[in-house]
Protein backbone atom coordinates (compact mmCIF):
# COMPACT_ATOMS: atom_id res chain seq x y z
CA UNK A 1 0.00 0.00 0.00
CA UNK A 2 2.68 2.45 0.97
CA UNK A 3 4.71 1.59 -2.40
CA UNK A 4 1.30 2.91 -4.53
CA UNK A 5 1.31 5.86 -2.55
CA UNK A 6 4.09 6.63 -3.46
CA UNK A 7 3.80 6.09 -7.21
CA UNK A 8 0.53 8.14 -7.47
CA UNK A 9 2.09 11.01 -5.29
CA UNK A 10 5.06 10.82 -8.02
CA UNK A 11 2.22 10.79 -10.98
CA UNK A 12 0.75 13.74 -9.72
CA UNK A 13 3.71 15.53 -9.10
CA UNK A 14 5.00 15.35 -12.09
CA UNK A 15 1.70 16.01 -14.12
CA UNK A 16 0.91 19.11 -12.53
CA UNK A 17 3.17 21.71 -11.01
CA UNK A 18 4.90 23.72 -13.33
CA UNK A 19 8.98 23.63 -11.53
CA UNK A 20 11.91 25.15 -13.12
CA UNK A 21 13.63 23.31 -10.51
CA UNK A 22 17.02 23.95 -11.72
CA UNK A 23 19.60 25.89 -9.36
CA UNK A 24 21.31 29.02 -11.19
CA UNK A 25 25.05 29.59 -10.31
CA UNK A 26 24.53 32.39 -7.37
CA UNK A 27 21.86 29.64 -5.60
CA UNK A 28 24.04 26.97 -5.53
CA UNK A 29 27.12 29.55 -4.40
CA UNK A 30 24.86 30.73 -1.33
CA UNK A 31 23.51 26.95 -0.69
CA UNK A 32 25.43 24.64 -1.92
CA UNK A 33 24.75 21.87 0.43
CA UNK A 34 21.88 20.22 1.99
CA UNK A 35 20.79 17.50 4.07
CA UNK A 36 17.45 14.80 4.01
CA UNK A 37 16.03 11.94 4.15
CA UNK A 38 13.53 9.74 2.65
CA UNK A 39 9.50 9.22 2.53
CA UNK A 40 10.10 5.35 3.29
CA UNK A 41 10.60 6.72 7.06
CA UNK A 42 6.80 6.03 6.95
CA UNK A 43 7.25 2.61 6.64
CA UNK A 44 8.11 1.96 9.89
CA UNK A 45 4.37 2.63 10.72
CA UNK A 46 3.36 -0.64 9.05
CA UNK A 47 2.15 -3.28 10.93
CA UNK A 48 3.85 -6.54 8.60
CA UNK A 49 7.51 -6.29 7.78
CA UNK A 50 8.59 -3.08 10.10
CA UNK A 51 11.40 -1.72 8.61
CA UNK A 52 12.70 0.02 11.57
CA UNK A 53 14.39 2.34 8.79
CA UNK A 54 16.67 5.50 9.00
CA UNK A 55 18.24 7.30 6.64
CA UNK A 56 20.31 10.54 6.90
CA UNK A 57 21.53 12.12 3.22
CA UNK A 58 24.41 15.09 3.41
CA UNK A 59 24.76 16.44 0.19
CA UNK A 60 26.90 18.69 -2.34
CA UNK A 61 25.98 20.33 -5.53
CA UNK A 62 29.23 20.60 -7.67
CA UNK A 63 27.71 22.71 -10.54
CA UNK A 64 24.69 23.52 -11.93
CA UNK A 65 23.77 20.07 -13.44
CA UNK A 66 26.04 17.71 -10.83
CA UNK A 67 25.47 16.72 -7.34
CA UNK A 68 27.16 14.29 -5.09
CA UNK A 69 25.80 13.03 -2.07
CA UNK A 70 26.14 10.26 1.17
CA UNK A 71 23.67 8.40 2.55
CA UNK A 72 23.58 6.86 5.89
CA UNK A 73 20.98 4.47 6.73
CA UNK A 74 19.84 0.98 8.78
CA UNK A 75 17.10 -1.26 7.93
CA UNK A 76 15.70 -4.33 8.64
CA UNK A 77 13.76 -6.83 5.92
CA UNK A 78 11.76 -10.32 6.55
CA UNK A 79 11.75 -10.82 3.00
CA UNK A 80 14.19 -11.74 -0.03
CA UNK A 81 14.55 -8.24 -1.52
CA UNK A 82 14.25 -9.41 -4.59
CA UNK A 83 10.60 -10.86 -4.47
CA UNK A 84 8.31 -8.75 -7.47
CA UNK A 85 4.87 -7.01 -6.09
CA UNK A 86 2.37 -9.68 -6.84
CA UNK A 87 1.14 -12.81 -4.92
CA UNK A 88 4.41 -13.54 -3.64
CA UNK A 89 5.10 -10.64 -1.95
CA UNK A 90 5.14 -10.72 1.79
CA UNK A 91 3.43 -13.85 1.42
CA UNK A 92 4.76 -16.07 4.59
CA UNK A 93 5.92 -18.80 2.75
CA UNK A 94 8.43 -16.54 1.43
CA UNK A 95 9.83 -15.24 4.47
CA UNK A 96 13.49 -15.69 5.74
CA UNK A 97 13.37 -17.72 8.87
CA UNK A 98 14.16 -14.90 10.85
CA UNK A 99 15.64 -11.22 9.57
CA UNK A 100 18.36 -9.45 7.83
CA UNK A 101 19.75 -6.05 9.57
CA UNK A 102 22.20 -3.75 7.34
CA UNK A 103 23.77 -1.24 8.22
CA UNK A 104 26.11 0.64 6.00
CA UNK A 105 26.21 3.72 3.83
CA UNK A 106 25.37 4.50 -0.27
CA UNK A 107 27.45 7.14 -2.56
CA UNK A 108 24.91 8.88 -4.92
CA UNK A 109 25.45 11.16 -7.98
CA UNK A 110 22.69 12.83 -9.62
CA UNK A 111 23.27 14.22 -13.26
CA UNK A 112 20.18 17.21 -14.05
CA UNK A 113 19.06 16.44 -17.72
CA UNK A 114 15.94 18.96 -18.17
CA UNK A 115 14.84 21.28 -15.75
CA UNK A 116 14.11 19.13 -12.16
CA UNK A 117 14.79 16.11 -14.28
CA UNK A 118 17.83 14.12 -13.22
CA UNK A 119 19.31 10.33 -13.37
CA UNK A 120 20.74 9.67 -10.36
CA UNK A 121 23.57 6.05 -9.33
CA UNK A 122 23.11 5.29 -5.29
CA UNK A 123 25.94 2.63 -4.37
CA UNK A 124 25.79 1.05 -1.31
CA UNK A 125 28.04 -0.74 1.09
CA UNK A 126 25.72 -2.61 3.60
CA UNK A 127 27.18 -4.97 6.30
CA UNK A 128 24.51 -7.95 7.36
CA UNK A 129 23.39 -9.40 10.97
CA UNK A 130 21.28 -12.24 10.02
CA UNK A 131 18.98 -12.71 12.95
CA UNK A 132 16.94 -16.05 13.86
CA UNK A 133 13.34 -16.74 14.84
CA UNK A 134 14.61 -16.54 18.56
CA UNK A 135 16.14 -12.80 17.57
CA UNK A 136 19.88 -14.09 17.98
CA UNK A 137 22.41 -13.53 15.47
CA UNK A 138 23.75 -16.31 13.78
CA UNK A 139 26.19 -14.73 11.05
CA UNK A 140 27.22 -11.63 9.26
CA UNK A 141 27.64 -10.81 5.81
CA UNK A 142 28.21 -8.01 3.33
CA UNK A 143 26.54 -7.01 -0.28
CA UNK A 144 26.89 -4.40 -2.57
CA UNK A 145 23.41 -2.70 -3.08
CA UNK A 146 23.18 -0.40 -6.04
CA UNK A 147 19.95 1.76 -7.03
CA UNK A 148 19.54 3.02 -10.81
CA UNK A 149 16.74 6.30 -10.57
CA UNK A 150 15.45 8.56 -12.52
CA UNK A 151 13.18 11.61 -10.85
CA UNK A 152 12.19 14.90 -10.84
CA UNK A 153 13.41 17.54 -8.57
CA UNK A 154 10.91 20.19 -7.23
CA UNK A 155 11.71 23.67 -5.28
CA UNK A 156 9.57 24.43 -2.39
CA UNK A 157 9.60 27.57 -0.07
CA UNK A 158 11.67 29.93 -2.79
CA UNK A 159 14.34 27.10 -2.69
CA UNK A 160 15.10 26.20 0.54
CA UNK A 161 13.15 23.06 0.68
CA UNK A 162 13.08 20.20 -2.03
CA UNK A 163 11.28 17.03 -2.86
CA UNK A 164 12.39 14.69 -4.97
CA UNK A 165 9.59 12.23 -6.77
CA UNK A 166 11.58 8.72 -8.47
CA UNK A 167 11.37 5.32 -9.81
CA UNK A 168 14.07 2.79 -9.59
CA UNK A 169 15.17 -0.05 -10.74
CA UNK A 170 17.82 -1.57 -7.68
CA UNK A 171 20.23 -4.26 -8.05
CA UNK A 172 22.37 -6.33 -5.69
CA UNK A 173 26.03 -7.21 -7.62
CA UNK A 174 27.72 -8.72 -4.67
CA UNK A 175 26.85 -10.56 -1.75
CA UNK A 176 28.72 -12.34 0.18
CA UNK A 177 27.78 -15.88 1.10
CA UNK A 178 24.89 -15.90 3.46
CA UNK A 179 23.38 -18.64 6.10
CA UNK A 180 22.38 -21.63 3.76
CA UNK A 181 18.76 -21.43 5.11
CA UNK A 182 18.06 -17.34 4.24
CA UNK A 183 20.13 -18.05 0.91
CA UNK A 184 17.76 -20.90 0.01
CA UNK A 185 15.08 -18.59 0.12
CA UNK A 186 16.86 -15.55 -1.19
CA UNK A 187 18.22 -17.35 -4.17
CA UNK A 188 14.59 -18.20 -5.67
CA UNK A 189 14.45 -14.39 -6.40
CA UNK A 190 16.27 -11.94 -8.86
CA UNK A 191 19.11 -9.94 -7.72
CA UNK A 192 17.19 -6.85 -9.73
CA UNK A 193 13.70 -5.45 -8.68
CA UNK A 194 12.22 -3.10 -10.72
CA UNK A 195 9.90 -0.16 -10.55
CA UNK A 196 10.70 1.18 -7.06
CA UNK A 197 9.18 4.26 -5.88
CA UNK A 198 11.30 7.21 -4.22
CA UNK A 199 10.08 10.68 -2.65
CA UNK A 200 13.61 12.14 -0.96
CA UNK A 201 13.11 15.23 0.84
CA UNK A 202 15.80 18.29 2.06
CA UNK A 203 16.86 21.43 3.08
CA UNK A 204 19.42 23.39 1.31
CA UNK A 205 22.11 25.57 3.09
Amino acid sequence: MFKKVLILVFTVLICTLKTNAQYSKDEIAKNPCFIGSTLFLLGNFAKVNKPDFVQLNLGYRLTEKDVISLELKTWKYDWPLGIPYGNAYQAPKEKFPGYIREKGFAVAYQRFLWKGLYTGVHVMNAWQNFINEDGQKIDNGFQIFNTYRIGYHIKLFKGNFFIEPSLAVTHRPYHSKMPQSFKEMDDKWSKFSWGEPGLHFGYNF
